[in-house]
């Protein structure tokens, strides 16, 4: 039985190469993955919280792995119906929170390992949402080492990003890297297991829950292709002209430089360089430099929150990007709606 590293290792390879997936689900019977998602998962605030059943974290034991392992041989293991709680969120509404059963929690926790390892090198480099390694503190730090001189912000937030994922849509694009119908067959089950609200069951027609194990990387695969199509039609379709016309003022300034410099007037160059850092190196009155006739749009996600920037030409003078970066941070509401 191969180790969780390698099988993970394999997968990360095909990934890289955009190599077709066959018999993945094969790998859910390698209960080294149990124990790897098992270990990632115990520690959590939520491992004790119970969903439709009492079954919790508690007990857990190799006899249960084996048991998971044998009804996915079989192919019967069905996911139990989420607990839906609701949740406050800071403008006053409520969110609803999907609680699973603690066995469902680890199956979908071995789910996104396999999902995450094989669709994770695929991803855009400017989406940042639930992926490891990334977060808000990764898309401040891209804003403020790429977006310099970035004169108009626009952001967008995807209404219920969990609760109106397409099912159909979502199978559809897994299929087309992964080629074994029993690994889909589970990930519908496990999307349309339906949920328990005042122990009434309700039927789920769209959507991942919101507290499953598996559904961020479902929709970060599902929302991949928002990614591709910004940077793939919108960037080309909108980004236009090269560069601003030089700033009057600022030309004005050099040349005083360079005059005090030949009079070797250090004082006064000195004072005069100091002046110069506060005025843009381009004509910020540049007609040419409307946005209707230069633009260049760089878009950055975090947690389905996403900033498209029309971007302007880079300045070498006026405030810091991290100073920048600072007075949007208010917009981040730390990662969360």
């Amino acid at each position: 039985m191969q180790s969780a590293a390698t099988v993970l290792g394999v997968l990360r390879e095909r990934g890289k190469h955009r190599l077709p997936l066959e018999e993945l689900y094969r790998q859910l019977f390698n209960p080294q993955l149990y124990l790897l998602a098992y270990g990632r998962i115990y520690s959590n605030k939520g491992a004790m919280t119970p969903g439709a059943t009492e079954e919790t974290a508690d007990g857990m034991s190799m006899g249960k792995i084996g048991r998971i392992i044998d009804a996915m041989r079989h192919e019967r293991y069905r996911f139990s119906p989420v607990r839906r709680v609701h949740i406050p969120k800071k403008n006053g509404k409520k969110r609803p929170l999907g609680l699973p059963t603690w066995t469902d929690k680890l199956v979908g926790e071995v789910v996104r390992l396999l999902l995450e390892a094989y669709y994770e090198p695929t991803f855009s480099d400017r989406s940042h949402g639930f992926r490891p390694g990334r977060g808000c503190h990764t898309a401040l730090t891209e804003i403020a080492d790429t977006w310099t001189a970035t004169t108009w912000f626009i952001e967008a937030d995807i209404r219920d990003c969990f609760g109106a994922l397409d099912h159909n849509m979502m199978l559809g694009i897994l299929a087309e890297d992964i080629r074994d119908n029993r690994f889909l067959r589970l990930v519908r089950n496990m999307l349309q297991a339906g949920y328990l609200e005042d122990w009434i069951w309700g039927v789920t027609l769209s959507g991942a829950p919101q507290g499953g194990v598996a559904s961020p990387v479902l929709s970060n695969i599902y929302l991949d292709r928002l990614d591709k199509f910004v940077e793939q039609v919108l960037i080309p379709q909108y980004t236009r002209g090269e560069s601003r016309k030089s700033n009057p003022a600022y030309n004005k300034l050099n040349g005083a430089v360079e005059r005090a410099r030949k009079r070797k007037d250090w004082e006064t160059v000195r004072q005069l360089r100091k002046q110069r850092r506060r005025v843009p190196s381009g004509d910020p009155r540049d007609p040419d430099s409307d946005l209707r006739n230069r633009m260049r749009i760089m878009p950055v996600n975090w947690h389905f929150r996403n900033r498209l920037v029309p971007k302007s030409d880079e300045v070498r003078s006026g405030p810091t990007p991290y100073r920048r970066a600072g007075r949007i941070h208010h917009q981040v509401h730390h990662c969360r709606d």
